[in-house]
């Protein structure tokens, strides 16, 4: 401890402007004990609990060494899947809806059996029209992968026809002046 008002604390969340979860960083002693300890943002360091985080931050190097291989082979199967999502669209191609994250998530499953976080899929907007786009993943922390996406007319569903036809009328409901018919 440099000076008697600094402590060293051990970051158990991430903290802006201070660093990130599991880093060892010099605070004001005021600091720790007022702010950071009683939001469960941080502990006291102790030689001990220094120890303890440096050894739990040199396996997870290790491990993060076998998954970053793991996300470049999933990367790149993602990278040679073309996905085709089939949605209901009006004549000027705008879908009745749109195609989310959520949807694109459930068809990389359907079409590769990865599993993809929703959050993971880099989908500014919901696709909200027919057509080819291009939709990036983040698999892994500096690992993406570029998944091709088509969204085309669902069968059975004919954009002419939709647009030609009017909703029907609707009929009064519960009408008292009808007689029921025998």
């Amino acid at each position: 401890m440099a000076r008697s008002g600094t402590r060293k604390a051990i970051l158990l969340d991430d903290v802006e402007h201070l660093g990130h979860r599991g880093d060892i960083v010099a605070v004001a002693r005021g600091y720790l004990r007022n702010y950071l300890v009683p939001r469960k943002l941080a502990e006291q360091a102790t030689p001990a609990r220094i120890a303890e985080v440096e050894n739990l931050a040199a396996s997870r190097a290790a491990q993060e060494a076998r998954t970053a291989e793991q996300a470049q082979t999933i990367a790149a199967l993602l990278t040679k899947t073309v996905l085709t999502i089939p949605a209901r669209s009006g004549p000027d191609g705008r879908l009745y809806g749109s195609v989310t994250a959520a949807d694109l998530a459930d068809e990389i499953w359907r079409a590769r059996k990865v599993r993809v976080d929703r959050r993971k899929i880099r989908l500014e907007e919901p696709i909200k029209a027919l057509g080819s786009y291009l939709v990036e993943i983040d698999v892994f922390h500096e690992v993406r992968a570029s998944v091709k996406t088509q969204v085309v007319q669902a069968e059975g569903f004919d954009m002419e026809e939709a647009a030609a036809v009017e909703p029907p009328a609707e009929e009064p409901v519960g009408d008292a002046t009808a007689e029921p018919a025998e």
